[in-house]
């Protein structure tokens, strides 16, 4: 099972003053310096001329955040690199008015990049890209400190940027790159004295004499806000009479879209202004706004892996006119603009917000960004994920690929479906639907982003037409094929509703059709998520097969060993396992050899050329770091018809703390698999060492291992063609036991060994579960069934 935090937007627009100057006081040091009441250096740049610089040259900003004109002649801007002691300079002239800038053209790299605005002073400084100290000195004289240079005679303002820069205002920034700068927020008119409170990291925007002082832009529209980038380039600065119109209205703020766009399809027309309570404006409100631009992060402390939002900031709204047209909606799909249909980013690797490269024709990433905010519509949307219960809902547009035999949208190694949007239900109710269904007619809303995902915020709830999507029932073994299932029956306790056992038994007995054994996963012990020490799950698997039994089913049987508790990972109290459940009444037996516990590992014995398992049931390597807080594979040695057949049952580490598809970083990292590639290794060597005995041992490997078919998962189980992987057999819409965010895939697993393999099996996924918005599990099950005579 995934599990994913909710956060709902924010609720609060910031630290108070108090709260900034009691963080300062606590900074290294003790206490802030004397913040400058009037000239502040409010840019630094440092990537020109470099691979992928947008400007050719490096360069200093100052910003005059006084009320009166400072002269600052004879004054330096000066450089040394993150530890150096060695600061050149450039001296400065002339009288910087308030509310206006002062521009610093510094060295040149290799000449990549457009022009500077035309500069107020020139120097040769080669600021180093990512890290470095810069000071605006009153004097003429070369600084030789290497800390400790914002207390240094003469320093009127020092920005230590980057994380290795040995001096700084506070805390340094973050690291700047050869397209970021740092620019100071309040479109430089902020200083605490904490250079990274006080400074963001965004796209070079360099300002010069002429431009507008506050560093309020006035005659912006939102598209400029926007620009054609991921980022605002105006990103901490002020901007004044924005216009546009209301479109919709939410609990904290509102969005408004302009209705005169550029010809830019790159560059959003809309964008959310926050209020931080009940916004005053309503639908259909002509209105300018005077704001801060600024880019919100969602997910609060867990969202750094999400991607940024911009936003419109302690907003002054003028309402110029109610009931205004509002903009159309920008149709997604065929007839409109149609989404990238493989690749969500082709960033090459690190954060994309600062990596330049802005594809919206291209990276399906980059075409939602472009429609941040705006009015959206996509027609007669397909449904391709059931309704969670928060709401959400996946769809696509009509002619997307590669879809299901059942409606939904595969994930494959090299398409992640960027064509994928949720819808979300912030502003009216989304339908509950199943994969397969459609959205018939138009589905409108705003476009907003949380969670990793695009949201499309529906503006009213579209109709739905049904798919007729029923659950399926496999066939029925014949006499002489053993019938071996897996199905993670999500978390089952005796704390769950008699109505989930019924379900689930109705499942095994109706749509699998009472399979010889099934390895069931997440069976949690007899008090459930209840953290009370108890780890044996016996009341929990007598409602189960009752359960079965009531269901016509036949008497089960059933083998496991009770982990230690709290050691096995999922829900904390729970202590899931793997169980072996079977029947004995069609030629099946378990071979019992007792004597395992919890941290017991079991073996592979030569009996005289016939492989068999030291203990049985046992646990495979258990107190291997490759399963710290994760489940241990189970092993069993069953009997069909008297012949041995060796059974492993397996979940794998989940894939939390992976980073998501449409995320910050690109391509997203996946830390989660390295543990699963060694679990891995660890059950492939106990069954190597089973092969090695008698290579036409019947090996069966199954269970949850929270890794797709194509992954390196699934290559180091299958390496040297000892077990083939049963999922990679199927013709790609069949591939899924899973849909996480509208994208089918495949999860869980059936592997069989050579001499299974051999033989004209039958195996079938039993879509049972994921498609559905009434679940008993998140899985599906899944069945494989071996002629054995």
């Amino acid at each position: 099972m995934r599990s994913t935090q909710r956060v709902r937007r924010r609720a609060i627009a910031g630290a108070s003053t108090a709260a900034v100057v009691g963080a300062l006081l606590a900074l290294p040091g003790g206490v802030a310096q004397a913040a400058s009441p009037d000239v502040v250096i409010s840019q630094v740049y440092g990537g020109g001329g470099n691979s992928g610089a947008p400007y050719a040259n490096d360069f200093i900003e100052l910003y005059n955040r006084g009320t009166a004109p400072v002269s600052v002649t004879g004054w330096t801007v000066q450089y040394a690199s993150a530890g150096g002691t060695s600061w050149g300079r450039t001296t400065l002239s002339g009288t910087i008015a308030p509310g206006r800038f002062l521009l610093v053209q510094e060295a040149t790299g290799a000449g990549t990049g457009a022009a500077l605005p035309t500069p107020d002073a020139t120097g040769t400084l080669n600021l180093a890209a990512t890290s470095g100290k810069v000071a605006l000195v009153t004097n003429g004289t070369a600084l030789t400190c290497g800390s400790g240079c914002a207390t240094q005679p003469g320093v009127k303002d020092l920005v230590g940027y980057g994380s290795s820069a040995s001096s700084a205002e506070g805390s340094p920034t973050g690291n700047l790159s050869n397209s970021t700068a740092a620019l100071r927020v309040g479109g430089g008119a902020t200083d605490t004295d904490n250079n990274a409170a006080d400074f963001t990291i965004g796209a070079p925007t360099p300002r010069n004499s002429a431009s507008t002082g506050g560093g309020t832009t006035t005659g912006a529209r939102i598209h400029d806000i926007q620009g054609a980038a991921r980022t605002s380039p105006l990103a901490g600065s002020a901007v004044s009479a924005v216009p546009g119109v209301v479109t919709a209205v939410g609990p904290n703020g509102f969005w408004y879209q302009d209705p005169q766009p550029d010809n830019d399809p790159g560059t959003s027309e809309g964008v959310y202004v926050y209020t931080a309570g009940a916004p005053t404006v309503a639908v259909g409100d002509s209105v300018t706004v005077s704001a801060t631009v600024s880019q919100y992060r969602p997910g609060g402390s867990g969202g750094t892996t999400n991607l940024s939002i911009t936003e419109l900031t302690a907003p002054s709204v003028t309402v110029l006119a109610h009931n205004a047209p509002l903009p159309a909606p920008t149709l997604v799909g065929p007839g409109g603009r149609v989404p990238p249909a493989a690749v969500i980013s082709s960033v090459a690797g690190g954060d994309v917000e600062t990596a330049g490269n802005y594809q919206p024709a291209t990276d399906g990433l980059d075409f939602w960004a472009s429609l941040e905010g705006m009015r959206v519509e996509i027609d007669d949307a397909a449904v391709v994920g059931p309704s969670n219960k928060y709401g959400d809902l996946p769809v696509v547009p009509q002619g997307s690929t590669t879809r299901t035999n059942r409606g939904g949208i595969l994930l494959q190694a090299n398409d992640g479906n960027p064509e994928r949007v949720t819808l979300a239900n912030t502003l009216a109710p989304t339908p509950t639907a199943n994969v397969g269904d459609t959205l018939t007619g138009a589905t409108v809303g705003v476009l907003d982003y949380s969670f990793g995902n695009f949201k499309l915020q529906v503006t009213a709830t579209p109709a739905v037409t049904s798919g007729n999507l029923a659950a399926e029932v496999t066939a029925a073994p014949t006499a002489g094929q053993l019938a071996a299932a897996t199905f993670n029956v999500e978390n089952l306790s005796p704390a769950d509703p008699q109505s989930k056992f019924d379900g689930l038994a109705a499942g095994i007995v109706t749509n699998l059709r009472s399979p010889d054994l099934v390895a069931l996963e997440e069976i949690q012990d007899n008090s459930g998520p209840t953290d009370d020490g108890t780890t044996a799950p016996d009341q929990t698997l007598a409602k189960l097969t009752a359960a079965i039994s009531a269901a016509g089913g036949p008497a089960y049987s059933y083998r496991q060993i009770n982990p230690v508790d709290g050691q096995d990972g999922g829900q904390p109290g729970g202590n899931i396992r793997q169980v072996f459940l079977f029947r004995t009444d069609r030629g099946l037996s378990f071979t019992d050899r007792p004597g395992a516990g919890s941290t017991t590992a079991d073996s592979v014995v030569n009996n005289g050329g016939t492989p068999q398992l030291a203990y049985s049931p046992g646990r495979i390597d258990p107190t291997n770091t490759a399963f710290n807080s994760s489940r241990k594979p189970l092993a069993g040695e069953f009997r069909w018809n008297g012949k041995p057949v060796f059974v492993i049952a397996n979940h794998f580490n989940s894939k939390g703390g992976d980073q998501p598809l449409f995320g910050r970083y690109q391509p997203p990292a996946h830390p989660s698999e390295t543990q699963r590639h060694n679990q891995a290794t660890v059950v492939k060597n106990f069954t190597d060492q089973i092969l090695a005995v008698d290579p036409n041992a019947a090996v069966i490997v199954l269970g949850d291992l929270n890794d797709f078919e194509f992954s390196q998962t699934a290559d180091i189980l299958t390496a040297g063609g000892s077990l083939t992987d049963l999922p990679r057999t199927l013709p790609l819409p069949e591939r899924y036991t899973y849909v996480y965010e509208g994208n089918s895939q495949v999860l869980d697993h059936i592997l069989i060994s050579g001499a299974l393999a051999a033989k004209p099996y039958s195996y079938d996924i039993v879509h049972i579960n994921s498609e559905f918005s009434t679940q008993l599990s998140d899985h599906d099950p899944q069945i494989v069934r071996i002629p054995l005579p």
